[in-house]
């Protein structure tokens, strides 16, 4: 079988549904599979698959897991010689699969490829990622990737042909097994987000490379699988610490904290002017403002698992 197609559902029903019909709508010409990794969906998830995709095989979880730990459940009965993850929030267009897979059948030095991933309306997301450090902190990706082109390749730039970069945007990667099988799977320890961007340096340590192909579009409704409340974005600084006490020094990790909640502060006092100054009337202001607040107690209290 060429291509494992996994999928991670976390009471996301309907963009499961569109997902799973772009998957049997466009795959066309390669023998694949598909693997359902439900971690305990409240809202119908189950049924509808039972009813609507019966020939999907479904892993059931009693609680969730998370992202990685789901995606080993799925590495380990997999029958393809390549996954393809999928979040849910993901549509997959006409020969995306077909590009992405030809290019790592030809480079087999390739371990991860991701495709240009797109809005609603077409225009370009992120696809790719420098691995984090000092320097993208400080500086911001966005001007690095205008300042150094080469070294920081991006969606405001064309690419014609395949680009080797990082990472790739972990709402759809494809994974060879065989590099899976040298390396290892996910890192557990990451319950959602980077533990792509971990797998990815573990797969260039080894001598892996990993690859962006523009020709491979994939829409992407951004932040719909995991939302944007304060629950994520205290997902998000939990596994960048993470990531950070992984694979630097302790005077390093506590440099990043610095700075990090340091920027956390400096938006917090402009977003509390900007409630001042219009006496809070705008919603999405004060909104905002609250979010920094609990980011910055949950800081204080000395980031615990949420």
């Amino acid at each position: 079988m060429d291509i494992s197609v996994i999928v991670v559902n976390f009471n996301t029903r309907d963009l499961l549904r569109n997902c799973l019909n772009s998957v049997y709508r466009n795959i066309c010409d390669i023998s694949y599979e598909i693997i359902v990794v439900d971690n305990a969906s409240q809202d119908g998830s189950l049924r509808m698959l039972e009813t609507e995709f019966s020939q999907v095989t479904v892993i059931r979880n009693t609680r969730n897991l998370g992202f990685a730990a789901a995606n080993n459940q799925a590495f380990d009965v997999m029958k393809g010689r390549y996954a393809l993850l999928l979040n849910t929030d993901t549509i997959i267009t006409e020969k995306s699969v077909f590009e992405l897979l030809s290019f790592m059948e030809v480079h087999q030095e390739t371990a991860i490829a991701c495709g240009q991933l797109l809005n609603a309306d077409g225009s370009k997301q992120n696809s790719i990622a420098k691995f984090p450090s000092l320097l993208t902190l400080l500086l911001h990706t966005p001007t690095l990737e205008y300042l150094f082109p080469r070294q920081y390749p991006s969606k405001r730039y064309h690419h014609n042909c395949p680009v080797e970069v990082d990472s790739g945007i972990g709402a759809c990667l494809l994974i060879r097994k065989e590099a899976l099988d040298k390396v290892g799977l996910f890192d557990e320890s990451f319950f959602f987000f980077f533990e792509e961007t971990d797998l990815s340096l573990r797969m260039k340590k080894a001598g892996w490379k990993i690859f962006y192909v523009p020709s491979a579009m994939i829409y992407h409704l951004q932040g719909q699988s995991v939302g944007k409340n304060l629950y994520s974005r205290i997902l998000f600084y939990r596994s960048r610490y993470q990531y950070f006490r992984k694979w630097f020094s302790r005077p390093y990790t506590i440099l990043i904290y610095v700075v990090l909640f340091g920027r956390l502060v400096i938006n917090w006092t402009f977003a509390l002017i900007a409630n001042v100054i219009t006496a809070g009337v705008f919603k999405k202001m004060r909104e905002k403002w609250i979010v920094y607040s609990q980011l910055l107690l949950w800081h204080l209290r000395g980031c615990p698992d949420p």
